[in-house]
C-alpha cells in the first residue's frame, strides 16, 4: 500500500494545524459527501458539485471490465499498433499506466502534438494495421479532430472498412460520440460526464487505451479502491488529506515549486501530475508549479521556494533492486535535499499496479490542496482565452505576426557567394535583448520554455541543456511544455497563476504545409495561430515573453540560443 512520509521542518506545525482544521470543520465526510462548500460559499458555482464523479470510479469503473475484454479479443490478431489520439487530461494517464505496468497488448503511440514535423515522423505507421483510440472529454477538440481526419484519410486509403480501425472515448452525446457512430467505429465508450479531464484516469479514457496495451486495469482499479477506503479515514491517517495539507500550507509558505524526483518504475508519473497540479491550482493568481524533468542541481543551489517529491519502491521491490545493483540514487538524493533545508515528500510504492492509489492519493491531495489555498480546482477559467485567440489568428484576425528574435540566419562562408537571407545587421543587439530579458527573471521565478517544435530524441537532449544553461544564468525554475501540448497541461497555471512565470516561446517554420483533410487548413497553420495565439493570451495577462525562432540544420537555432543563454551568466 501506498506510504507517505513528509519532512516539512519548521513548515510542519502549519501542516498539523491544516490537519487539525480539517478534522474539527469534518472535512473528509464533507469530501465525500460532495459538500461544495469545501471551495466556495457559493454551493451553485459552475463546475464544482458537478465534478467530484472521479470519487466513485474506484467502485463504479470496474463494471466495465467485461466490455474492455471482449474488445481486446475482439480486436483481429493482424493488428501491431495502438495509436492514441488525445490532449491533455484525455490522453496523459493512460501513457503514464501503459509505461508504468507494462503488459503483452498493442505497443502504445501517443499522438498529441499538430506540428507538420512530428507527423511527418509518424510516416512509418501502417493504417493498416493501426487501431486508433480518439479520445477528446467535450468531442470539440481542434487538435484531436485534426488528427482524426488526418489518420482517417490515410486508413481509408488502404482498406475498405476504416471505422473498423477506430475507437472513440468522449462524453455522451458529444460530437464525437456521434461521429464515431456514423462512421462505423468498432467501439464508442462514453464516459461519466461529472469527471472532469484531468480527474479521468480511472475512467474509460485511462481504462480503454491501457487494456489495449496490455495493462492489468483490474489490479489498478483494486490499488485504486483500497486507498478510497484510506481516504476515508479521519484527516490526519489519511493520505491523500496529508499530501493536500502539504502541498497548500508550503505553497502558502513560498514553497510553491514542488519537483519531482523519481525512480525509474515510476519516471511516468509525473507527466501526470503536472497537469493536474497546474490546471487545478493556477488561477486567481495563485498556484503550485509543477516541475518534471528538470537538469539536476546540488541541494543548495535551489532556492526556497523548492518542495520535493519522491517516488520511491519500497519493502520487497526495494530490497529486490538493491539485490540486483539496480538501486536507485533517489533516496540518497532526498536525503541531501532535506539536509539543506528543503521540504520532502517520500511515496513509496511497491508494485507497478499500485499507480492506481497514486492516482486516487494525487486526486484528493490536490483537490484539499485547492481548499486549503481557496480556490476552485475543477475548472480553468484561463485556457479559453489561448484557444479563442488562436481561432482568430486562424481566421486571419488580429496580429498576423509577432515579435521575435530570429536565430536561424544564414552565415556566408568562405568562397561562397552571400545567402539569400542576409546575415542580421545587429547580432549584438539580438545578444542585448536576451540579456536584458533575462536579467528581469527573479530566482523565485519560474522560466516555462515551451517548444512549438516537431520532439524528437536530439531535439530534447537540446532543450535540457538549454534549460540547464537558463538556470545557471538566474538561478531560477525551470519547466519545458512542447506546444500545442501543454496548452492542455501546464497552460491554465501560466495565465491564472502568480505572476512568477517568465516564458520563453520556441517556434520554427514547421516545415511544408500537411493538409488537414476535410478543413480549409493545414496543421502548419494551426500550430502556428496556436504559438500566436498563446502568446498574444500571454501578453494580455501582462506575463513576461521572449519569442524566439529557431529549427534549422542539426538544431541550429537552439544551439545558438544555449550559447547566447550561457554568454548572459
Amino acid at each position: 500500500m501506498i506510504e507517505i512520509e513528509l519532512s516539512a521542518g519548521p513548515h510542519l506545525e502549519g501542516v498539523e494545524r491544516r490537519l487539525r482544521e480539517w478534522a474539527a470543520e469534518d472535512a473528509v465526510a464533507r469530501l465525500w459527501r460532495r459538500d461544495p462548500t469545501l471551495w466556495s460559499a457559493d454551493p451553485d458555482t459552475p463546475e464544482l458539485a458537478d465534478r467530484l464523479g472521479w470519487l466513485d470510479l474506484p467502485e463504479t469503473s470496474p463494471a466495465a471490465l467485461g466490455p474492455l475484454d471482449a474488445l481486446r479479443a475482439d480486436v483481429p490478431f493482424w493488428f501491431t499498433d495502438l495509436v492514441l489520439l488525445g490532449m491533455g487530461g484525455s490522453s496523459l494517464a493512460p501513457e503514464v499506466i501503459a509505461r508504468t505496468m507494462q503488459g503483452e497488448g498493442l505497443p502504445l503511440t501517443l499522438v498529441d502534438s499538430t506540428h507538420p514535423g512530428a507527423l511527418r515522423d509518424l510516416e512509418w505507421l501502417r493504417p493498416a494495421n493501426a487501431i486508433f483510440v480518439v479520445s477528446s472529454k467535450s468531442g470539440t477538440t481542434v487538435e484531436t479532430l485534426s488528427l482524426f481526419r488526418h489518420f482517417w484519410s490515410r486508413t481509408a486509403e488502404v482498406v475498405e472498412d476504416p471505422g473498423a480501425h477506430f475507437i472513440a472515448i468522449t462524453d455522451p452525446g458529444s460530437p464525437v460520440a456521434e461521429l464515431g457512430r456514423e462512421r462505423g467505429f468498432r467501439a464508442v465508450f462514453e464516459a461519466p460526464p461529472e469527471v472532469g479531464g484531468r480527474f479521468s484516469a480511472l475512467s474509460p479514457f485511462g481504462l480503454v487505451p491501457a487494456a489495449l496495451a496490455g495493462a492489468d486495469v483490474a489490479a489498478l482499479l483494486a490499488e485504486a479502491a483500497e486507498a478510497a477506503d484510506t481516504c476515508k479515514d479521519e484527516a490526519h491517517h489519511n493520505p491523500g488529506f496529508l499530501l493536500g495539507a502539504a502541498l497548500g500550507e508550503l505553497a502558502l509558505a513560498g514553497r510553491d515549486k514542488v519537483t519531482f524526483l523519481a525512480a525509474s518504475d515510476w519516471g511516468a508519473f509525473p507527466d501526470w501530475a503536472e497537469q493536474l497540479l497546474a490546471e487545478s491550482t493556477g488561477k486567481e493568481g495563485r498556484g503550485i508549479v509543477p516541475v518534471v524533468a528538470e537538469p539536476p542541481r546540488a541541494p543548495d543551489e535551489y532556492g526556497e521556494d523548492r518542495v520535493f517529491a519522491g517516488l520511491l519502491l519500497g519493502g520487497d521491490a526495494a530490497r529486490e533492486a538493491e539485490q540486483w545493483g539496480e538501486a536507485d540514487e533517489t533516496p540518497d538524493l532526498l536525503d541531501a535535499l532535506e539536509a539543506a533545508g528543503h521540504p520532502t515528500l517520500r511515496i513509496r510504492l511497491e508494485q507497478p499496479e499500485e499507480l492506481g492509489a497514486l492516482f486516487f492519493v494525487w486526486e484528493v491531495g490536490v483537490a484539499m490542496a485547492g481548499a486549503a489555498l481557496g480556490i476552485h480546482p475543477f475548472n480553468q477559467p484561463d485556457v479559453q482565452l489561448a484557444k479563442r485567440l488562436a481561432r482568430r489568428a486562424m481566421a486571419g484576425e488580429g496580429a498576423p505576426d509577432a515579435d521575435e528574435i530570429d536565430l536561424v540566419w544564414e552565415l556566408p562562408r568562405f568562397g561562397h557567394a552571400p545567402p539569400r537571407t542576409p546575415v542580421p545587421p545587429d547580432v549584438d543587439g539580438i545578444r542585448e535583448r536576451v540579456e536584458d530579458f533575462f536579467a528581469a527573471v527573479a530566482p523565485t521565478d519560474y522560466i516555462a520554455v515551451q517548444a512549438f517544435l516537431p520532439g524528437g530524441e536530439e531535439e530534447e537532449g537540446l532543450l535540457g541543456t538549454l534549460r540547464a544553461a537558463l538556470a545557471g544564468a538566474t538561478g531560477a525554475t525551470t519547466t519545458l511544455g512542447y506546444g500545442p501540448r501543454f496548452l492542455h497541461s501546464t497552460g491554465q497555471l501560466h495565465k491564472g497563476g502568480a505572476d512568477n512565470g517568465v516564458f520563453l516561446q520556441l517556434v520554427d517554420d514547421a516545415g511544408e504545409h500537411v493538409h488537414v483533410p476535410e478543413t480549409n487548413f493545414t496543421f502548419r497553420r494551426l500550430i502556428r495561430a496556436q504559438g500566436l495565439g498563446d502568446l498574444e493570451a500571454l501578453g494580455r495577462c501582462e506575463r513576461r515573453t521572449l519569442r524566439v525562432r529557431v529549427g534549422g540544420p542539426e538544431g541550429l537555432g537552439l544551439r545558438r540560443l544555449i550559447q547566447l543563454v550561457e554568454e548572459s551568466a
